[in-house]
């Protein structure tokens, strides 16, 4: 199984991406990774990223997801996925991928983005990517106020068979 943990950046995608990785025994990749060092410099300067930004970075998604089903692992990857453009992109034609929505107001996030300081991100992004948000309608949905524990295991009683052990 893939899953993509999703949500404007602050809302705990890595933590909890991480933190449901080392649960079930598998990779983790987050989508900063694949940005290239232009798309890092822009947004560090405050300056949104265009679609024409995005394909490429996506793309490079796209091939990790095929690569981790293509080996039959479970795998967990952190992306905005803001757009259903976004995130039609990273699902491959026969499905195959899990959308967990990382969701929280802007004013926690926003508290959240101002303690941080070894990322990237300009905090002042954070509104225009509310304004670019398409709430997901086939997403496990997360209320990002819970512990990183609790959501975890949320996410794993959502998806995951009782009984079953780790993923491979």
């Amino acid at each position: 199984m893939i899953y993509i943990l999703m949500g404007v950046s602050g809302s705990g995608k890595t933590t909890v991406g991480q933190l449901l990785a080392q649960r079930l025994g598998c990779g983790f990749h987050d989508a900063d990774a694949f940005h290239s060092d232009a798309n890092k410099a822009k947004m560090h300067a405050g300056i949104a990223l265009t679609d024409e930004d995005r394909w490429p970075w996506l793309a490079a998604m796209r091939a990790a997801i095929d690569a981790a089903r293509a080996e039959g692992r479970t795998h967990v990857f952190t992306c905005s996925a803001l757009r259903q453009a976004y995130r039609d992109r990273l699902t491959p034609p026969d499905g195959g991928v899990t959308f967990v929505f990382m969701k929280g107001d802007a004013s926690l996030i926003g508290t959240r983005l101002s303690a941080r300081t070894e990322h990237f991100f300009n905090p002042d992004l954070l509104q225009s990517q509310f304004d670019t948000l398409e709430e997901p309608s086939d997403a496990l949905v997360l209320d990002i106020r819970q512990s990183p524990e609790a959501l975890v295991a949320t996410i794993l009683q959502a998806t995951v068979p009782q009984g079953a052990g780790a993923a491979r």
